[in-house]
């Protein structure tokens, strides 16, 4: 009995396939603006929502490192905690226990966790 139904319902769809086929005709293309509205229009939104926060967390962030100076606890992203030592030109140096201070360029520092108090010039 299954068989028969599906056989019955292949058979109508066969038979109406050509006048399926043969329905409204295709409209022409549209104008050159019309074509061009859409791309705009994912172009706008891809802007707004990746391109542009992006820009603004890179400001941020270099904000954030041309203002690094000597005693802030800062994160690099390796993940070591550890205060300023000594700021050069690119890099930092850390001091992150007793007697250890590593070398850390200074756009690996992810974040600021703690502000020192006007401290004397660098040693």
């Amino acid at each position: 009995m299954p068989n028969k139904l599906i056989a019955l319902i292949a058979g109508a769809a066969l038979t109406a396939l050509p006048a399926l086929a043969q329905g409204a005709p295709a409209r022409p293309g549209g104008s050159l603006i019309e074509l061009l509205i859409m791309p705009a229009a994912l172009v706008g939104i891809f802007y707004f929502l990746l391109i542009r926060p992006q820009q603004q967390r890179a400001k941020k962030h270099a904000a954030m490192v041309t203002g690094l100076k000597r005693g802030d606890t800062v994160v690099t992203s390796g993940g070591l905690i550890g205060k300023v030592n000594k700021v050069h030109d690119d890099e930092i140096s850390l001091d992150v226990g007793e007697n250890v201070k590593v070398r850390v360029i200074k756009s690996m520092v992810i974040e600021v966790r703690g502000k020192s108090e006007p401290v004397a010039a660098n040693d």
